[in-house]
C-alpha cells in the first residue's frame, strides 16, 4: 500500500498550537479567580456553552 503525499491547504495541529500559545499568553500572570472570569468572558462572547442548554 502506498502512501501518498497530498500538500495541506489547513493545518490543524498547527492552528491548534498558534491558539493554546496565544491563551497562555493571555492567561500566564492570571490568579484563578481572573482566569475563570477570562474563560466565562470567552464563552459568552463565542456563544458556546459549556454545559447543554435545554429549551433553546
Amino acid at each position: 500500500m502506498k502512501t501518498t503525499n497530498a500538500s495541506k491547504t489547513f493545518d490543524a495541529v498547527n492552528m491548534m498550537r498558534d491558539i493554546r500559545s496565544k491563551i497562555s499568553q493571555e492567561t500566564a500572570n492570571m490568579s484563578f479567580q481572573e482566569l475563570q472570569q477570562y474563560i466565562k468572558q470567552r464563552l459568552e462572547a463565542s456563544g458556546l456553552h459549556p454545559t447543554p442548554v435545554i429549551g433553546s
